[in-house]
């Protein structure tokens, strides 16, 4: 028996102590994402949401590399460790995917939610680089066993390596694997076996689980930790619809032509018909008195008439201001009701919040200094030129913002009280985003279930400060993106690294804003809409009358004629039925809640098609672990097996359209000329797919596919 050298496989490379920040240790780990604002602030992600980690892991010379992501909950604990993979050698390139806990639909309503709320607020990740002493070794000892060159020495190193690997406590082996690597070092010392023999002991996939799942981790060097914000459920993949409660149940008197608004009583028909169609938020618009003076009239007329009931957005009145519920539609106790309804529908409740008085309201009379004043002593009424609002006066932050703060935190915790579980911010980027943050965390220090939407058409960086300082969904510029390089570009900035700190939600319409595509093309350019708003992001949002194809512009303006804002509508929904809109988003909605990879704002690849009107794109999020091993882990269930949705869209409303669209079956973890099996998750049945593939859309039939990978 030869006696095995003292060498460095006895005694393992040494890790470096780092003592300040940017001190490199003796692995090298760089460019670790996800990281927002250079670990300024946390990326946010829901609650079992798939999300990638990754870094440039590299230590110097020939030497190999292995790299760990380790996962820790609120308290520290582990709940994830897996081995990175090098995507790309040459760049020293390593990811994994994670997920923080597991998907839920606890309500925040529900007993259990309590649960959930524990595994919620600030996880970590740390990333560690070591040196893969083992592969460095193998890769050497393959080449000298097949040569016959030196091999005595290589395989007496070999024989130290595993010794000291079956000691170490890092590796966390049982007795059984420990005896196992005690017994490879004998095999590899036994200079009077076949050398071949030898290596095989220490080269076979019972050695490879052990490499993968418990390595020798020598020279080990940790990333500071990656912060993460996690969310609770429903706060990045979410299906809002939008309606105005007094309008449903309105009716017209066929004499008169008078109109009957509805009220919280009568709107429980919206609630039924969101329910219906799959829906799991209803987001309001104001619902406080509204104001007399400079009332608004029909399609935002300066002189409104006598039963003209003006905007919801003019907040405030003789009864009333942001705390109280407008008359018409009924009393705090009527509201109470509306959202117990909702939520044993499964629905939250969303309202809307527009910081913005009528001149009515009783903030005008006890706080003037919190509005801006004319040099002629006067409040001045909101513009955005050519825009006029003279129905409204915006608040002034630069007197008393603190007091400002203290009575929005009242206001939203009385609404909180009554059931509402998420905010919709009207026009946040005309206040301080400092504002905003300071609310935010005031509401969510008390209330952590309480989200936050921002509706911000504005520019980029205000969007993406928004988000930092606590929104947690943002409208976006969806709905003017409609050609086929607009939608690529689009998609892959939503479902992005930006993603990490900024989440779009896609709106086809709203009161606000009605496109010209939509304008033009009926009830197919409908469904193209819904199709890329459902499937191209995680949250998506419904403004009711979508189902009967609304779509009358107001005369030079890309917003609804005769608009909802300032008048009640008397819908006919016995004729929804004609248009079949109604149907597809509940499929749609079905199809989002059964497949786990529409959850994920980081897993969407763009797919190329020859033809410039049809746009396609993948979302797969692979096995929980691809060996079949989940080790500590709570939230692979919901992905063990992976998930691929492909969706192919004909743009153009006017004709059919066919386009080849390429597929790589490597996402699938597939050899890229092996053919699968997809599902159409609209129309039925099942195809056969491969890398190349022809498809015809039909845009009077069906202007989209969404397809399915069988597993």
């Amino acid at each position: 028996m030869m006696k095995p050298a003292t060498t460095n496989e006895q005694t393992g490379t040494p890790s470096f102590p780092i003592t300040r920040p940017g001190q490199f240790g003796r692995i090298v780990i760089l460019s670790a994402t996800p990281s927002v604002g250079c670990g300024a602030w946390p990326a946010r992600v829901e609650l079992g949401e798939a999300f990638t980690v990754s870094a440039r892991i590299f230590i110097e010379g020939r030497a190999k590399t292995g790299a760990t992501a380790t996962l820790r909950d609120p308290s520290g604990t582990v709940r994830r460790s897996v081995a990175m993979t090098c995507v790309n050698p040459g760049l020293d390139l390593f990811k994994a995917t994670l997920a923080a806990g597991e998907p839920s639909d606890a309500k925040p309503w529900e007993p259990g939610f309590e649960r959930v709320a524990r595994r919620l607020g600030k996880w970590t990740v740390t990333l560690e680089g070591w040196e893969d002493a083992y592969a460095s070794w193998l890769a050497d000892a393959r080449i000298k066993v097949e040569v016959d060159d030196d091999v005595n020495n290589i395989l007496a190193s070999g024989a130290a390596l595993f010794a000291r690997w079956a000691c170490s406590e890092d590796s966390r082996l049982d007795d059984a694997q420990k005896a196992t690597l005690e017994e490879v070092s004998r095999n590899l010392a036994d200079d009077g076996a076949d050398a071949k023999a030898r290596l095989a002991a220490a080269d076979n996939p019972s050695i490879e689980y052990l490499h993968r799942h418990h390595p020798l981790r020598d020279g080990l060097t940790a990333s500071a930790p990656l912060r993460l914000r996690v969310e609770r459920p429903k706060s990045s993949f979410t299906a809002w619809y939008q309606f105005f409660p007094r309008s449903e149940g309105a009716s017209r008197d066929p004499k008169t032509g008078r109109i009957t608004q509805g009220t919280f009583s009568t709107a429980v028909s919206g609630l039924d018909r969101a329910a219906a169609e799959g829906f799991d938020v209803v987001y309001l618009p104001p619902i406080f008195p509204i104001g007399t003076t400079n009332r608004k009239g029909r399609n935002n007329a300066l002189v409104a008439g006598p039963d003209d009931p003006g905007s919801p957005f003019g907040i405030g009145s003789a009864a009333g201001g942001h705390d109280t519920v407008d008359p018409l539609l009924g009393d705090m106790d009527d509201f109470r009701a509306f959202c117990r309804h909702a939520h044993g529908l499964g629905l939250e409740v969303a309202l809307d919040f527009a910081l913005q008085c009528s001149p009515d309201h009783p903030w005008v009379r006890e706080h003037p200094d919190w509005f801006r004043h004319k040099p002629d002593g006067s409040i001045a009424f909101a513009e955005n030129p050519p825009k006029k609002y003279e129905d409204i006066y915006p608040i002034d932050f630069d007197v008393d913002m603190p007091g400002i703060e203290r009575e929005t935190e009242r206001i939203m915790d009385l609404w909180i009280g009554a059931g509402v579980t998420m905010f919709r911010i009207d026009n946040p980027h005309t206040k301080p985003v400092r504002f905003w943050q300071d609310v935010i965390e005031a509401v969510q220090r008390k209330h952590p279930e309480i989200l936050f939407l921002a509706e911000a058409f504005t520019r980029p960086a205000i969007m993406r400060a928004l988000s930092l300082a606590g929104f947690t969904q943002s409208h976006c510029y969806f709905p003017w993106r409609n050609t086929k390089d607009e939608l690529g570009e689009y998609l892959q900035t939503t479902n992005g690294d930006e993603a990490y700190c900024q989440h779009n939600t896609f709106w086809p319409t709203t009161p606000d804003i009605l496109t010209d595509y939509l304008r033009d093309n009926g009830a197919a350019g409908h469904r193209v809409r819904a199709v890329l708003a459902a499937m191209g992001s995680p949250s998506w949002g419904i403004y009711n009358g979508y189902e009967l194809v609304e779509n009358r512009q107001q005369k030079g303006q890309e917003e609804q004629a005769d608009n909802e804002k300032y008048e009640i509508k008397v819908r006919a929904w016995s004729k929804a039925d004609k248009y079949g809109i109604a149907t597809l988003l509940t499929e749609l909605n079905r199809i989002r809640r059964a497949h786990p990879a529409c959850r994920s704002y980081h897993d969407l690849a763009m797919l190329w098609t020859s033809d410039p009107d049809v746009v396609a794109f993948a979302r797969h999020i692979p096995p929980a672990d691809a060996d079949g091993e989940s080790g500590e882990h709570d939230g692979g269930k919901a992905h063990a097996n992976g998930d691929t949705v492909i969706v192919v869209v004909n743009l153009d409303c006017s004709k059919p359209r066919t386009s080849q669209v390429n597929f790589d079956p490597a996402l699938l973890g597939l050899p890229r000329d092996r053919e699968f099996t997809v599902r159409d998750e609209l129309g039925g049945g099942e195809v056969t797919w491969c890398s190349d593939n022809t498809v015809t859309l039909d845009p009077a039939e069906r202007p989209a596919y969404i397809f399915t990978v069988r597993g």
